[in-house]
């Protein structure tokens, strides 16, 4: 028997994966500092992982995975870069851009963990989000640096 809760639960993670996948590369391609870029990527490619282990278990559960952002993730990736060209693509306006992506991630995951999952999948999905959580403590660290470095 399928459980299309759970299904719906996680197909809305892979979106919120995806979403972050998306802006971490955007972000990663107008970022300047070797180090931002980097670490762009690498953010980038731990959300593709974390979408692909989700897309894993949706299927596990007799249900078909979602394989694209969200209609939000596709205007935040189009608010990236509207701000980058207004803001001259600075590093310090693609962290903060990335740190909200990083809250919402961070919101999205609270919300699913507000289901009542199966225990193997509550456990998959509080492991991504101490992910995301160092994602984003890493990136505001890294936005306080470039504010503080600016003045």
């Amino acid at each position: 028997m399928k459980d299309t809760r759970t299904i719906n639960t996680l197909n809305n993670l892979i979106e919120t994966c995806k979403d972050g996948e998306y802006g971490f590369k955007a972000s990663a391609d107008h970022a300047v500092d070797p180090q931002i870029k980097s670490l762009f990527m690498s953010r980038a490619e731990d959300c593709r992982r974390a979408a692909a282990e989700l897309q894993t278990i949706v299927m596990q559960q007799g249900g078909k995975p979602e394989d694209s952002g969200t209609a939000t993730g596709a205007a935040h990736r189009g608010w990236v870069a509207v701000k980058g060209t207004l803001a001259g693509y600075t590093d310090l306006a693609m962290l903060e851009e990335t740190e909200r992506g990083e809250d919402a991630a961070l919101a999205r995951y609270r919300s699913a963990l507000k289901d009542d999952l199966p225990a193997d999948i509550r456990s998959v999905v509080e492991a991504q989000m101490q992910g995301v959580q160092r994602n984003h403590d890493q990136i505001r660290a890294l936005r306080d640096q470039h504010k503080a470095a600016a003045h």
